[in-house]
C-alpha cells in the first residue's frame, strides 16, 4: 500500500511539473513573441519617421539651394532681398513645418526674416550654424543643434547653407528654422503609450527632437549612454532594451541611422506597457493552471487518504504480528539464558556445543571446552547465605564473560556453581591462556570467602580439546573436561588442568 501511495504522489508530481513546465514555457514563449512584435513595430515606425525627417530636410535643402543660387547670381541688395522675401512667402505654405527663413550677411546681421520684423541691431554671428559656415567653405546643408529663438523663445532646428560673393568669398548664410512644435505634430499622432518616446538626434549623440517634448532635453548629448556606446556606434539599425538616461524609464528601443543624413531616428516603447497584454494573458494562464493543479491535487489527496487508511490498517496488523514475533524471540532468548547470571543456560550450551562440533569437523579445526567450578561454594553459601551466593555467581559470571572476548566463544552456566566456556578454533595452549586469565582476574577481584583456605573466591578449571573424529561423541569431550576439573580440585584447587580425549 505504501508503494501505491508513493506511486500516486509520483504521478501527481509528474502531472504538476508537466503542467507547470508547459505553462511556464508557453508564458515565456508568449513573452518572447510579444517583445519580437514590439521590436518589429518599433523598426517599422523608425523607417516611417526616418523617411518623414529625411523628406523635410530634403525639401528644406532644396529651398535653401534655390535661395543661395539667387543670392549668388542676383546679389543680396535691398531689391533682391525684397524679391526673395515675396518668393519665400509663396513657398512657405508648401512646408507647414517651417517656422521661418532668415538671411544673414557675412557679419551675422539680419538681411531678411520671413516670419517677423527684423529687430534693431539683430545679429546672429554667435550662432553655431553661422560660425560653421563662416569657417567651413563647404556648400553642403548644415543641420544645427536645437536653439531657442531670441525673439519669441520658440525652440527651433536650423538648416542652413553658405552663400558666397562674386569673388567666391563668404557673403552670408541662409537659414531655415523648423519649429520643434510643428516638427512633433506628426510624432504626436503616433501612439507610443504613456511611457513611450520618439527621438531624432545627430549621429554624435546630440538630441534634436524628442516626443513627448521636454525643454530640459533640448540639445542634450547622450553619447555616453549605454545604448549609444553599445549599439549606435557600429550599427545602422537594431533594437535594444535599456533604462533611459533621461527619465529612468526602462524602454524597448528601435533605432535607425539615415543613409543620407547624419541623423538617427529612435522609437522607444515602455517595457512595462508593452508587456501589459502579455502579463494579463500570463496571469489568466497561471490562474487556470493553478485551478487545474488544485483540482488534481484534491483528487489525489482523497486517493492518498484512502490508501493511507488501508495502509494504517495493514500496519496495525503487521505491528501486532511483529509484537507477537518479538515476544516469541524474547521467550526464546529467555529460554536460552540463565536468569541469575545472564549467561547462556544449559540448553543453549548443549545446542552451541553441538553446532561448533559440526563446524570444527567440517573445517578440520580444534574445539576447546573449559569446565569451571567455584571452589568451596557450598561452604560459601552455608557461611554467608544464598543471597551472597547468588551475588557471587553473578560476579564470577561477569568476570568470565569479560575474559572471553571473541564473539564466537560462549560462556554458559552448566549447573549450580559449575560453568563452562566453549572456544571454537582454539588449541590447548590458547585455552590455557584464557583459563589463567580467569584465575588471575578472580584473584584481582578478591571476593571474600572466609570458609576457603585462600580467604577469597577461586575456581578450578578443567580443559579438554578435540579435533576431527574426536568430536563425534561430545559426551567424551565433556567428560574429558570434567575429569580435568576433578584433577584440578584434587591438586588443591585455584588452578587449571589440561585433559584430553
Amino acid at each position: 500500500m505504501k508503494r501505491d501511495s508513493h506511486l500516486v504522489v509520483l504521478l501527481l508530481f509528474v502531472i504538476g511539473c508537466s503542467l507547470a513546465s508547459l505553462t511556464v514555457w508557453k508564458v515565456l514563449a508568449s513573452r518572447d513573441r510579444a517583445l519580437e512584435e514590439v521590436d518589429v513595430h518599433g523598426l517599422n515606425l523608425t523607417q516611417a519617421l526616418s523617411t518623414y525627417s529625411e523628406g523635410i530636410v530634403r525639401q528644406s535643402s532644396l529651398l535653401l539651394l534655390g535661395l543661395v543660387e539667387r543670392l549668388e547670381i542676383e546679389g543680396s541688395g535691398p531689391a533682391q532681398i525684397q524679391r526673395l522675401s515675396a518668393l519665400i512667402i509663396r513657398q512657405e505654405s508648401l512646408m507647414p513645418q517651417l517656422s521661418g527663413i532668415t538671411i544673414y550677411d557675412n557679419q551675422g546681421r539680419w538681411l531678411m526674416s520671413s516670419n517677423r520684423p527684423i529687430p534693431a541691431g539683430a545679429n546672429s554671428s554667435d550662432r553655431a550654424y553661422f560660425i560653421h559656415h563662416r569657417d567651413d567653405p563647404s556648400r553642403e546643408t548644415f543641420i544645427g543643434p536645437p536653439i531657442q529663438s531670441r525673439s519669441n523663445q520658440e525652440w527651433v532646428i536650423t538648416l542652413s547653407r553658405r552663400f558666397n560673393d562674386a569673388r567666391g568669398e563668404f557673403a552670408g548664410v541662409v537659414a531655415v528654422t523648423l519649429g520643434v512644435e510643428n516638427f512633433l505634430r506628426l510624432f504626436g499622432k503616433i501612439d507610443v503609450g504613456q511611457e513611450g518616446a520618439i527621438g531624432l538626434s545627430y549621429t554624435d549623440g546630440t538630441l534634436l527632437v524628442r516626443y513627448p517634448f521636454r525643454e530640459q532635453d533640448m540639445g542634450r548629448n547622450f553619447s555616453q549612454s549605454p545604448i549609444y556606446a553599445k549599439y549606435l556606434v557600429d550599427r545602422s539599425v537594431g533594437t535594444a532594451s535599456f533604462t533611459s538616461s533621461l527619465d529612468g524609464v526602462e524602454r524597448l528601443y528601435a533605432f535607425r541611422k539615415s543613409d543620407r543624413l547624419p541623423l538617427i531616428t529612435t522609437v522607444a516603447l515602455g517595457k512595462r506597457e508593452a508587456l501589459a497584454a502579455w502579463r494579463t494573458e500570463a496571469l489568466l494562464s497561471a490562474v487556470v493552471v493553478t485551478g487545474l493543479l488544485g483540482l488534481t491535487g484534491l483528487i489525489g489527496w482523497f486517493l492518498i487518504v484512502d490508501i493511507r487508511r488501508r495502509t494504517r490498517a495493514e500496519d496495525q496488523l503487521r505491528g501486532t504480528q511483529q509484537q507477537l514475533l518479538s515476544t516469541n524471540r524474547q521467550l526464546e532468548l529467555l529460554a536460552m539464558k540463565d536468569a541469575l547470571t545472564g549467561l547462556a543456560n544449559r540448553r543453549c550450551f548443549d545446542q552451541s556445543l553441538a553446532m561448533e562440533a559440526r563446524r570444527a569437523r567440517r573445517d578440520g579445526t580444534t574445539l576447546a571446552l573449559l569446565m569451571i567450578d567455584i571452589d568451596h561454594f557450598k561452604l560459601f553459601n552455608d557461611s554467608l547465605g544464598h543471597v551472597a551466593g547468588d551475588a557471587c555467581l553473578q560476579t564470577v559470571g561477569r568476570i568470565l564473560d569479560e575474559c572471553v572476548r571473541r564473539p564466537s566463544d560462549l560462556v554458559a552456566r552448566y549447573g549450580g556453581e559449575e560453568m563452562a566456556v566453549i572456544m571454537p578454533d582454539t588449541d590447548t595452549d590458547g585455552a590455557a591462556i584464557v583459563a589463567q586469565l580467569i584465575i588471575d582476574r578472580l584473584q584481582q577481584a578478591n571476593i571474600p570467602h572466609t570458609a576457603s583456605p585462600l580467604g577469597r573466591v577461586s575456581v578450578s578449571i578443567g580443559i579438554a580439546t578435540a579435533t576431527g573424529s574426536g568430536l563425534d561423541h561430545l559426551q567424551g569431550l565433556i567428560e574429558g573436561a570434567d575429569q580435568a576439573l576433578y584433577t584440578a580440585k584434587a591438586r588443591g584447587r585455584n588452578q587449571y588442568v589440561r585433559g584430553g580425549l
